[in-house]
């Protein structure tokens, strides 16, 4: 099970990441929304531990773009005890914006894990198997794509980096990003795999060109109508 924790706390965050990982879950952290949601984007989380009280991108924010961008995860909201309604047709505290569930702080570990495998145990959304950007189309049943109709013969690993790139849907995806998706391992010499595979992919896509290298970050997806943003079809 994989799963991500969200809070600006960052001693508060890797603690609650650390007492998971004791208990055989894979966790990793992430300090505000925002960069939960780039995390999210690239897939592979079962659950979301979501402190609601995140200053900036509030959890409640982040929370409606999970459930509205399909992003498939299911969302464990942490908060605080003064926002938990005491009527019993109540809905609890981001359960009316598409959380599983949620989890008055202050909590135990043991409350925490115990939550976490629960939703984990859940089936997860089944991904959409066409996504579609600019004119690009991935159907990722049949491991096809084509662009405005013209197929395109793609290698496994082009595939691969592709399909990260449009569900990233805009954000920027770093190359060790990509070798953990598509590669699957971290060794040095995939670094320039990375590069080699994104200029021949790029030659396939034709103009104009839509994958933009965002320096000393990564990668990412432009081209759209709405700046960026693609769609699971």
């Amino acid at each position: 099970m994989r799963v991500l924790v969200v809070k600006d706390e960052e001693s508060l965050a890797e603690a609650i990441g650390a007492g998971l990982r004791r208990d055989a879950v894979t966790a990793e952290t992430a300090r505000d929304g925002r960069e939960a949601l780039a995390k999210l984007r690239l897939g592979g989380y079962d659950v979301l531990v979501l402190d609601r009280d995140l200053p900036g991108l509030h959890g409640d924010e982040v929370c409606r773009q999970v459930i509205g961008q399909r992003l498939l995860t299911r969302v464990l909201m942490l908060t605080s005890p003064g926002t938990v309604h005491h009527r019993p047709d109540a809905p609890g505290p981001g359960m009316g914006l598409g959380a599983d569930d949620y989890l008055t702080k202050p909590f135990t570990h043991e409350e925490l894990l115990a939550r976490v495998l629960a939703l984990g145990r859940r089936p997860r959304p089944v991904p959409a198997p066409v996504i579609a950007h600019a004119g690009v189309t991935v159907d990722t049943a049949r491991g096809l794509a084509a662009r405005d109709g013209r197929p395109l013969a793609l290698s496994h690993t082009e595939l691969g980096v592709l399909e990260v790139l449009l569900r990233a849907r805009g954000a920027v995806v770093s190359g060790d990003d990509l070798i953990e998706e598509v590669w699957k391992e971290h060794t040095s010499y995939r670094t320039n795999a990375v590069r080699v595979t994104l200029g021949t992919l790029r030659a396939k896509l034709g103009d104009p060109p839509l994958i933009e290298t965002v320096p000393g970050a990564g990668y990412r997806m432009t081209g759209g109508p709405d700046g960026g943003d693609g769609a699971d079809v």
